[in-house]
């Protein structure tokens, strides 16, 4: 995929995303199905968080489940499938609150970006960076910047020399740096997403090289 026009006229960005490939996820199809499925997939490797998803959607029977059906499922029964006691109970939490709130057929079209960010994060155990990843891999808003998102953080540092010890410093920074990429900071992102798994790949590459 080639950068749109707005993207190529940052010299910087430019340069350093030649052969790199934004990172499109996925998506559940719903909401309140990616929502459970990002906090499944926090804090754990895609390995082991894959195993899990696996066995959770057997024991729902389905990907496209409503709250009512998933609050079925005990604390008990979520965690025996894998999932921490602390997940356990914030998929609880998104469930009673999709369904207390009505929000399974919502029609987010309708909502802005900050309203979406809003709503979801009242919600426990879901916070500001998992609302943006549902703005930017399932709703596709186009520009959406999540400047505490680690990789994001660390990516632009490198690139633009960015000064990382003062995290509110950084993100204005961030906020700056990302200025001219209005309104396609959801493509930098996933670009940058992007450039971060490339450099993966090389590092890994090369500790393999060494070790044969």
């Amino acid at each position: 995929m080639k950068l749109n026009a707005t993207l190529r006229k940052d010299k910087v960005f430019r340069a350093a995303m030649k052969g790199i490939s934004p990172i499109d996820l996925p998506s559940a199809g719903n909401v309140f199905n990616e929502l459970v499925k990002a906090i499944l997939y926090q804090q754990i490797s895609v390995k082991a968080a894959d195993t899990i998803y696996a066995r959770f959607v057997d024991k729902l029977g389905t990907e496209e489940y409503r709250p009512a059906k998933l609050l079925k499922i005990s604390t008990e029964d979520l965690r025996a499938l894998g999932l921490s006691t602390q997940k356990s109970r914030y998929v609880h939490n998104i469930a009673t609150y999709f369904k207390e709130h009505k929000l399974y057929a919502q029609d987010w079209s309708t909502l802005s970006d900050e309203e979406i960010v809003q709503t979801l994060s009242d919600i426990k155990g879901v916070g500001e960076w998992t609302a943006q990843m549902i703005l930017i891999f399932e709703l596709g808003r186009p520009d959406v910047l999540p400047v505490k998102d680690l990789a994001i953080q660390q990516v632009m540092v490198e690139l633009y020399a960015l000064d990382a010890l003062k995290p509110k410093a950084l993100y204005q920074q961030m906020e700056e740096v990302a200025e001219a990429w209005r309104p396609h900071r959801t493509l930098a992102t996933q670009y940058l997403y992007g450039w971060k798994r490339a450099q993966r790949a090389a590092a890994k590459e090369k500790k393999s090289k060494a070790k044969s």
